[in-house]
């Protein structure tokens, strides 16, 4: 299956009963799958099979979805409320010859909230269902443009990983194949802090100190870090061929490599490893930061 990112964007629009229908449809990080909708008024009844028809098509993702609907050659004759303007009018001359106001100016009053309405236009049974059908066919249309978008972002994070991966890769055969691990090297650097140690005090114990040494020796080892390194890279190469919703499970991985970098760094006995090890870090944050807006 393809990877797919959980940002991207579309838009849709169809022309029904003499309505132009249009979606817009966005999408961002999150961790589950949550939509939200904006629907004209009068339209809430498009909200739950909306809502799921955006749950079925993604797993993840904060997906923002705006309705809008504007009709085409229709005439509606305004009504002006009478009473209300009647009403109003009266007030304003009141104020004025109490407390010197000025008049208001026709247009003033009949911009004034419920003075100048107009009607709803009724729809039949026939016509609300055709609209109804029209709307979610163009969510469909959108939603499946905002997967493409998705699907697109996703091939190229797909890419960018892969190459975080081979970086994680070369980083930890360099520090195993490091002189500094070779045997002989291990044993003429400890020998040297040893006889370094026996010089500056003949109080010491030298049998005791070698037992030391060679616990220091023993802890500071890297193989076992190197060799979940290798298996944490095996493991992210075979979910990125794999594919689909796999950014929580990379999201682990990438846990699992900073842990690892992070013990390498604290045991790393040469500044060639711990080079390494910190070059690892800074990878390993890189490929976390872009799991973040993997599906």
């Amino acid at each position: 299956m393809p990877l797919q990112s959980m940002t991207g964007f579309a838009r849709s629009s169809a022309n029904e009963a003499g309505a132009v229908i249009a979606w817009e449809v966005k999408s961002v990080n999150g961790k589950g799958v949550e939509a939200r909708l904006r629907l004209p008024p009068g339209f809430e009844r498009i909200e739950a099979p909306a809502r799921q028809a955006i749950q079925k098509r993604f797993s993840r993702g904060n997906i923002q979805a705006a309705l809008t609907i504007a009709k085409v050659g229709l005439q509606v004759q305004p009504v002006v409320n009478e009473s209300f303007l009647k009403d109003l009018a009266g007030l304003a001359k009141r104020l004025e010859e109490q407390f010197g106001a000025t008049p208001p100016s026709a247009d003033g009053l009949l911009a004034l909230r419920g003075v100048l309405e107009l009607p709803e236009t009724i729809e039949d049974e026939e016509t609300r269902a055709a609209t109804d059908a029209a709307i979610l066919t163009a969510l469909d249309s959108a939603l499946a443009g905002l997967e493409q978008a998705r699907l697109a972002e996703g091939a190229a994070l797909g890419e960018l990983l892969a190459g975080h991966i081979d970086t994680v890769e070369l980083l930890t055969h360099r520090a195993e194949i490091d002189p500094s691990r070779e045997p002989a090297m291990i044993r003429e650097r400890i020998t040297e802090q040893v006889r370094l140690l026996m010089d500056a005090s003949a109080n010491l114990d030298e049998q005791r100190l070698h037992m030391e040494a060679a616990f220091l020796a023993t802890k500071a080892d890297i193989r076992e870090e190197i060799d979940r390194l290798k298996t944490h890279v095996a493991s992210a190469r075979k979910l990125l061929a794999d594919g689909g919703p796999i950014g929580r499970k990379l999201d682990f991985l990438a846990q699992e490599f900073n842990r690892e970098s992070n013990t390498l760094c604290s045991k790393a006995n040469a500044a060639a490893v711990t080079a390494a090890g910190l070059e690892l870090k800074a990878v390993v944050d890189q490929f976390r930061e872009q799991v973040q807006n993997l599906e």
